[in-house]
């Protein structure tokens, strides 16, 4: 590499750290104040909600990385720009091509590692999080009592805490919710600590009432010195479970190919069967040449040789087989071709999971390609905007980045509904974009004006 393409490589360096900080922190406090309820409550250590942190930082890290190329690309060639050594190079015959080459080698480099990342780090720690949200989730409230409030997170218990002196409760109420026995614990103070399964009460000079409603409202009141109370609850601590079980954005690309050949088989399977129920219906009634084996069935050509079957049977009808044309008859005609339509059923269910999985597999690259794009649209804006400053760098990559993002949720979308390929529908934004990118760094190559943005100019 020589030198100038040294030197404007470490260009984009510093502005791509600072931006992919910035973007991290941004994100990841968004992400954090959505899962904010996940934590409340829970009584969960430290190391625990920083594990699931850092594993949700993955799919944050895949989509600020291709917004902080942006971003560096802008700042780099804002400052060549504004310092004037965009005019210099260019005296000394320096094209726009070979000024453009080490930001292309940047953004090549970042693809290629975001290419690797959401391949095969990307899916596992997608899995691991999910697993263990999902074992947050089934994990009960720890107990945080609070002095003067209600506390319902125990089942069937309600507790109600007067004071606090360190570690002992004072002015205790125990209300059991019971359907058959009504109890109330009232205790002047005790300690409560947790089990494996479950807590148990330290109760100090207290006294029972209970009422019983089908033992004629019988009602007793018991006293006490010393009461211990053990209350049973699921999942009072954490259990880490495994599972095998993958979503789409938890495989690698081999996973997914797998996936995608299984279904293909099952697809091909599920045709085979219903073009040896038709053939062999048929061959019950001696109808001949119905299906070509040699063509793919298709819901098309299956109702047209169930009609076939129906023709042929209504033109052969005479008085010596009055049965051929029974309610018997007709009831299993009809029964084929339910099972037939349920069977064209399973293939679009099994065509569906295809193109969801097409679609993650395609994204895996797609989103870190469009590293190279951001390239081609940051150097030449950077050029016209100058030097205008971190804050507007950012505010330009956020605007061109949620344009790309509208782009790819809607081919998504339109992929899982069967209505666009799903290669289309996640490389069409990289097209869209692409071209618009190479379209400003011809004019700019040209020295041609496309749009006047000299308002992001800092004014002296």
């Amino acid at each position: 590499m020589s030198l100038l393409n040294r030197y404007i490589f470490k260009e984009h360096i510093y502005p791509f750290a600072t931006a992919l900080i910035v973007l991290l922190f941004v994100l990841l406090t968004n992400f954090l104040l959505r899962s904010l309820d996940k934590f409340l409550g829970k009584g969960l250590e430290l190391l625990l909600i920083i594990e699931y942190v850092f594993l949700n930082l993955a799919w944050i890290l895949a989509l600020a990385v291709p917004m902080a190329v942006l971003v560096s690309t802008l700042m780099a060639f804002g400052r060549l720009s504004s310092d004037n050594e965009i005019v210099a190079l260019k005296s000394l015959s320096v094209s726009y091509i070979k000024l453009l080459i080490p930001s292309l080698l940047f953004g090549i480099s970042i693809t290629i590692f975001m290419m690797y990342f959401n391949n095969q780090i990307l899916p596992e720690m997608n899995h691991k999080a999910r697993i263990l949200s999902s074992d947050i989730s089934r994990k009960r409230p720890d107990l945080n009592f609070e002095i003067g409030y209600f506390m319902q997170g125990i089942p069937n218990y309600t507790f109600l805490i007067g004071d606090k002196d360190k570690n002992e409760f004072k002015d205790i109420t125990i209300f059991n919710n019971n359907k058959k026995i009504k109890r109330t614990i009232l205790a002047s103070k005790g300690k409560i600590a947790t089990l494996n399964d479950g807590v148990i009460l330290f109760l100090s000079d207290g006294s029972i009432h209970e009422y019983m409603e089908n033992k004629n409202e019988e009602y007793r009141v018991i006293h006490f010195k010393k009461y211990n109370v053990v209350i049973p609850i699921d999942n009072l601590k954490l259990n880490r479970k495994n599972s095998g079980i993958r979503g789409d954005r938890e495989m690698t690309y081999h996973m997914m190919k797998q996936k995608i050949i299984s279904y293909n088989k099952k697809i091909n399977d599920t045709q085979i069967r219903i073009q040896n129920r038709l053939i062999n219906e048929a061959k019950k009634y001696n109808i001949k040449s119905i299906i070509d084996s040699s063509y793919k069935i298709t819901d098309f050509i299956a109702n047209k040789a169930i009609e076939k079957i129906n023709e042929t049977m209504n033109n052969t009808r005479n008085d010596e087989k009055p049965d051929i044309f029974s309610d018997r008859l007709q009831k299993r005609m009809k029964n084929l071709k339910k099972g037939i339509d349920n069977d064209f059923s399973l293939i679009n269910s099994y065509k569906n999971s295809i193109n969801k999985y097409l679609v993650e597999l395609h994204k895996k690259f797609s989103i870190p390609f469009a590293s190279i794009i951001f390239v081609l649209i940051g150097a030449p804006l950077g050029m016209m905007a100058r030097k205008s400053g971190f804050a507007v760098s950012m505010g330009l990559s956020i605007g061109f980045f949620i344009i790309y993002w509208i782009f790819l949720i809607s081919g998504e979308e339109f992929a899982d509904r069967g209505l666009l390929a799903p290669a289309i529908s996640m490389w069409l934004p990289n097209i869209v974009m692409g071209a618009f990118g190479i379209l400003l760094c011809y004019f700019h190559s040209q020295e041609k004006s496309f749009y006047n943005i000299n308002i992001f100019k800092r004014k002296s």
